[in-house]
């Protein structure tokens, strides 16, 4: 009977079982890394274009790739792109501004480069597109659920301004995955967010050719939304334009022709030898992957965070984008 009670004593006196941990909370990233291949939306080659820098001082090479914008978007600029790629014309010119926490701009910094002949003048109107095909609206309603409607035909009209989870227009979104913006009249138009690609122009009625491109480096420009041909987004070698020493000239540009970054060459992927042809794959905004990530975005729950912010601006939720490794 002692042994007994010694045994219910020292069984009394054990650690308590813990409860099993609880599972890690995914952050974005993991949750768009562990999307099946189903949610991964192959680009093709021939919406790439491949802009080359000359080397950096140790002899490294610079490679920058750019996607261009889907049908309907800007495709008037996009076509004149085209030609301008398929004529070899940025070959031998440069990047000709950098503007700290807003762009960097290139092109023929003499103006004097003839242009390949049939580019078009884009209208205006062309800033923005009436019809597209699907339409991902987002908000952070409640500051949970996130993506609130798919496939619209057309946008619900803005809410108050003092109710928007968009100052700029009120409602967001994406289409073919990229960011883009609504207005009340079924009008859609892409949005200026890190890392877009947009046509440079002089004072309107002119919008620009395509010679002169620039990217977004810094805080997401929206005032130029509606104002200015966006035609793509960088999604490899932004570091070779955002790390590049800041023009000193008004508006960033360089001052001599020794501070230009010359441009080797820009070509459609498709130009390049089978050797070096790139693929890439884009997290399909229509997937409950991309649902699932950017409530994550708005949402921060994973350990580092304390409190999540219950919102997100659209330019922070930058669609994921990867390498396929051949």
């Amino acid at each position: 009977m002692r042994h007994l009670l010694l045994a219910a004593a020292a069984a009394s006196l054990a650690l308590p079982v813990t409860a099993q941990e609880p599972a890690p909370i995914p952050s974005p990233g993991e949750i768009a890394a562990a999307a099946p291949a189903s949610d991964w939306i192959a680009i093709a080659p021939s919406d790439l274009l491949v802009m080359d820098l000359a080397p950096d001082t140790k002899g490294k090479p610079r490679r920058v790739v750019i996607q261009l914008m889907p049908a309907p978007f800007s495709q008037g600029w996009i076509a004149n792109i085209r030609k301008l790629a398929a004529a070899h014309w940025w070959d031998g010119t440069s990047v000709n501004r950098v503007q700290d926490n807003y762009v960097v701009q290139w092109g023929d910094a003499t103006e004097k480069k003839p242009l390949p002949e049939a580019l078009v003048m884009v209208a205006e109107d062309e800033y923005v597109s009436k019809s597209i095909r699907n339409f991902e609206t987002v908000s952070s309603v409640n500051g949970r659920a996130f993506m609130v409607k798919k496939g619209l035909k057309g946008p619900p009209p803005p809410p108050p301004l003092d109710k928007r989870e968009d100052l700029y227009t009120g409602v967001v979104g994406f289409a073919a995955g990229f960011p883009i913006a609504a207005g009340p009249q079924f009008e859609f138009w892409p949005v200026h967010c890190y890392g877009m690609v947009g046509v440079g122009r002089n004072l309107s009625p002119d919008t620009g050719t395509g010679a002169e491109l620039y990217t977004v480096i810094g805080h997401a420009p929206r005032h130029l939304d509606q104002n200015i041909a966006l035609v793509g987004r960088v999604i490899s070698g932004i570091e070779h334009l955002s790390s590049l020493p800041r023009g000193t000239g008004p508006l960033g540009f360089y001052e001599s022709e020794a501070e230009r970054v010359p441009i080797a060459s820009v070509r459609i992927a498709t130009e390049l030898p089978e050797a070096d042809q790139l693929r890439f794959e884009y997290l399909s905004t229509e997937s409950d992957s991309f649902a699932r990530y950017a409530d994550a975005r708005a949402n921060r729950r994973d350990p580092f965070f304390i409190r999540p912010a219950g919102g997100a601006d659209i330019c922070n939720i930058p669609v994921p984008i990867r390498a396929v490794v051949k």
